[in-house]
């Protein structure tokens, strides 16, 4: 079976980092915080740099700057209702999963960030992962009630992975 994440490195540095099986870690962690089956699903992490996630977000969003992650859901999966639960996607078979999407990382944002805020950057990019993953599953924080759901979700998968919530 395709392992739940592909993970795509353009920058070396994320080699370096052990992007690989953090990222796996995280997504499993947030399956089984939603009570979703790991098999069935894909999803394609990318870890690049400030360069190449700015020109994505200039490509997606129109911003003009590098960002830390940046999600493309396979499909619309957001609750109609604000602070709704948003459909759980359908699995796939062995032979063809689900795929979720793709995320793609910065490397120089997430290590300025984790700096700033002095925590370690695994910690920081774990719970970037979760955020790009709930992303991929309907979740967002446009709305209120949205992004209550959205946060409140994240901190239990990563107190699951014993971090600490990082909105507090």
């Amino acid at each position: 079976m395709e392992p739940l994440v592909d993970t795509v490195i353009e920058d070396d540095r994320w080699e370096a980092f052990g992007l690989e099986p953090l990222a796996d870690r995280a997504v499993r962690a947030a399956f089984a915080e939603l009570g979703l089956a790991t098999e069935g699903f894909t999803l394609c992490l990318m870890g690049c740099d400030d360069a190449r996630i700015l020109e994505l977000n200039g490509d997606f969003r129109g911003k003009a700057k590098p960002t830390n992650v940046l999600s493309w859901p396979s499909d619309e999966r957001a609750a109609r209702d604000e602070g709704g639960t948003p459909d759980a996607p359908e699995p796939g078979d062995e032979d063809d999963p689900e795929s979720l999407g793709d995320i793609a990382m910065s490397y120089d944002t997430c290590a300025a960030e984790a700096a700033l805020a002095g925590k370690p950057m695994a910690d920081h990019v774990t719970h970037l992962v979760v955020h790009g993953v709930l992303h991929l599953l309907g979740y967002d924080h446009i709305r209120d009630g949205d992004a209550t759901l959205m946060e409140t979700t994240e901190v239990r998968i990563l107190a699951r992975l014993g971090l600490s919530d990082p909105y507090s």
